[in-house]
């Protein structure tokens, strides 16, 4: 599902992506958050040209959970332009995440 890319910042993979992005923010340890696993790659299968998914763990990168007030996991946050415009806290069923998520993106 995801693919590993290297960028300078994470405002530039934002701001580079043709696509509107969506953040899953979670950690190694949080149960909800593996269960994710398998969502975001139906939802990813189903919206692959429409959307890049980009996973964020928040023990290794604090300062971006920080940032972006990531106080629950998973949270999920849809990004266009470079600027967040949804949040999704909690385990989604995917198809109720693809179906809202086609409403925005």
């Amino acid at each position: 599902m995801a693919t590993k890319k290297q960028f300078n910042s994470f405002e530039e993979m934002l701001s580079d992506s043709d696509v509107p992005v969506l953040v899953d923010f979670y950690a190694e340890w949080c149960g909800p958050c593996q269960m994710m696993v398998p969502i975001l790659e139906q939802v990813n299968a189903e919206l692959k040209d429409r959307l890049r998914i980009v996973k964020i763990d928040t023990e290794k990168y604090t300062q971006l959970a920080t940032q972006y007030q990531i106080y629950a996991l998973p949270t999920l946050v849809l990004f266009k332009k470079g600027e967040p415009v949804e949040r999704i806290e909690g385990v989604r069923q995917a198809a109720d995440l693809v179906k809202h998520l086609q409403t925005i993106i």
